[in-house]
């Protein structure tokens, strides 16, 4: 597989409610809308809260840790920029806070177990951050 940083793919398309999550990732951390309304997390990040539909949200840090609920191995990725990296294995995962985000898996074992923990790490892509995991050893 090709390092991840020397990919040269599409950078995300940051919006007014994204960009404070890409530049969080870019700083190295990991960030996510709260709403203080209904104390629901959520993501991905938009104009209002999607549980109580209102507006009152703020950014917080987050655990980064969740279990991986589900995973694909990709072989023929949706953008040809990708390819150099084929075959990789995006993860659902499930995140401690209670969201769920679509992950590029970094480091583990071939096949992830469904409950596998995972750790998010801002992972450098080319010339931009992306929100990747790594599944953790079992203690």
């Amino acid at each position: 597989m090709s390092k991840l940083a020397d990919l040269t793919v599409p950078a995300p398309t940051p919006t007014g409610e994204t960009q404070h999550f890409w530049d969080a990732l870019a700083d190295g951390r990991f960030e996510l809308p709260y709403c203080t309304r209904c104390e629901t997390w959520f993501f991905y990040p938009r104009a209002m809260c999607p549980t109580c539909w209102r507006e009152e949200w703020r950014w917080r840090p987050a655990s980064g840790r969740g279990t991986v609920a589900g995973w694909s191995r990709v072989h023929r990725p949706g953008h040809p920029a990708w390819a150099a990296a084929a075959p990789y294995l995006l993860a659902v995962v499930v995140l401690d806070e209670g969201p769920r985000m679509l992950a590029h898996v970094l480091e583990g074992p071939a096949v992830p177990a469904v409950g596998s923990a995972v750790r998010v790490r801002p992972t450098a892509v080319g010339g931009h951050v992306i929100a990747a995991v790594a599944v953790e050893e079992a203690s």
